[in-house]
């Protein structure tokens, strides 16, 4: 029976046991899709990522990512972990690399311990009705603060909720809310604008994930939101951070950038630090036609 090399390691943080838990996966290439997304299912952590030989030119890898149910076209804390975790296996030489995945072909700055992802082209909708979000995250219209809610992303678009400080770990999902307005993740958080820092929850029920610990790809967008909505400036490079999996007893930390021109975010970067935790082999799932 064959198997297949895998890893376990911690992102977005400095110690085991903390951060978001991602399981990396070698040599796939001969899996169908079907065969991954039951490898996820069965890692059952919020995202599982298949480290594959590129098929674009100018690619050094590429990262197929899958959540327990669904396989998304980009995602951060997968992407960092991917590349951190590769590297360290001797894949490539640490430094300048390109992760190929379905937002595109993503630059990767990577180092022994960590690694900086830049994100795709930044995406911005309009202004959102707060009360539908706030009822999915358990809140209630005193608990909203600041600038309206709207969709942003780098690659992978969140709704963004400004709530109050102390409202964010009283935020509880309401799966039958989320349900019924068919939102299928959300990103709410408290912005503290003296250290350019956001406290931060991520709920994803569309997707098998209740919630994140720790999502790279939602503080990307986040950084697109402080811009549109006044809260960054809207031209240079301007840092902020992230923190995030508190009320989940994962602390994550997320060290940003993003970039604007013209009162228009043009890019975003998420840097983080990936923790191993444990390696092994495991079974490749039987192939269903």
């Amino acid at each position: 029976m064959s198997t297949l090399a895998y890893e376990i390691v911690d992102v977005f943080t400095d110690r085991p046991f903390a951060g978001n838990p991602l399981a990396v996966v070698f040599g796939a290439e001969a899996l169908a899709t079907e065969q991954m997304q039951a490898l996820a299912l069965e890692f059952n952590l919020s995202e599982t990522v298949f480290v594959l030989a590129p098929t674009q030119a100018g690619a050094t890898y590429r990262a197929r990512i899958f959540t327990p149910t669904d396989e998304l076209p980009f995602a951060g804390h997968p992407s960092v972990g991917a590349a951190v975790t590769a590297g360290r296996r001797g894949l490539f030489e640490v430094g300048r690399v390109t992760q190929e995945c379905g937002a595109g072909v993503l630059p990767i700055e990577v180092n022994p311990t960590g690694a900086t992802l830049t994100g795709g082209t930044p995406t911005l909708g309009p202004e959102l009705d707060p009360e539908p979000l706030l009822e999915i995250v358990g809140l209630t219209a005193a608990d909203h603060a600041g600038p309206p809610p709207r969709v942003a992303g780098c690659g992978l678009e969140f709704p963004y909720l400004p709530v109050r400080p102390d409202a964010v770990a009283r935020a509880r999902l309401n799966t039958a809310a989320a349900e019924r307005y068919g939102v299928e993740h959300v990103s709410l958080f408290s912005w503290d604008p003296e250290s350019q820092t956001a406290h931060a929850r991520v709920f994803v029920p569309g997707i098998g994930v209740p919630e994140d610990p720790a999502t790279g790809s939602a503080a990307l967008g986040l950084g697109v939101w402080l811009v549109a909505s006044g809260l960054l400036p809207g031209e240079g490079r301007t840092p902020y951070a992230v923190r995030q999996g508190i009320e989940i007893h994962r602390p994550s930390s997320l060290a940003c950038t993003v970039t604007a021109a013209g009162g228009t975010a043009v890019g975003a970067t998420v840097s983080g630090q990936v923790v191993p935790v444990a390696r092994g082999e495991i079974t490749v799932p039987p192939f269903v036609g």
